[in-house]
């Protein structure tokens, strides 16, 4: 029965390495998403017999031992955040990080969130917010009667008005 509990480790384990890549294919098109790689752990081996063991009544020594592995387990899934490839969108207000760092955004609870999503617009009242509706912050209000808008790459928003 041990062998089948650590086949089973290891579909387990594996059902979690399929679920995380089927994850990142399924986002491989969302703007800003970072794709995820699960990792594993060996579980512990039982010592079947010890290296360095008698092994005979003459003195005999067991040079190598035998160990009997237990299975794998999911250690940890992380984000993998190397820089993706930037895409020309056309729209006036998406920008993209080159490098590292997130854009700071503002959650209605009023906690600051972070996102490399870099596809804004404006709302209402003439803010910069992402497609969920969240301010970027610093706030960065744009006139309605501005006719041209740029921003550089030190992240300055310059704005020309009629």
């Amino acid at each position: 029965m041990r062998a089948l509990r650590t086949a089973a480790s290891g579909m387990a384990a594996q059902q979690l390495n399929v679920e995380v890549i089927s994850n990142n294919i399924a986002n491989m098109n969302t703007v800003g998403y970072k794709r995820q790689r699960a990792e594993f752990q060996d579980l512990l081996y039982q010592n079947v017999e010890r290296m360095g063991a008698q092994s005979s009544s003459q003195g005999t020594v067991v040079p190598t031992g035998i160990q009997i592995g237990a299975g794998v387990k999911a250690g940890a899934v992380y984000r993998v955040t190397e820089q993706g490839t930037p895409t020309n969108t056309g729209g006036l207000y998406d920008v993209a990080i080159d490098g590292r760092g997130y854009f700071q955004i503002l959650l209605p609870s009023g906690e600051t969130a972070y996102t490399r999503a870099g596809n804004f617009a404006l709302n209402g009242e003439g803010q910069l917010v992402t497609d969920d509706g969240y301010a970027v912050q610093p706030n960065i209000s744009i006139p309605q009667d501005a006719v041209d808008v740029s921003i550089s790459k030190s992240g300055q928003v310059q704005v020309i008005t009629a």
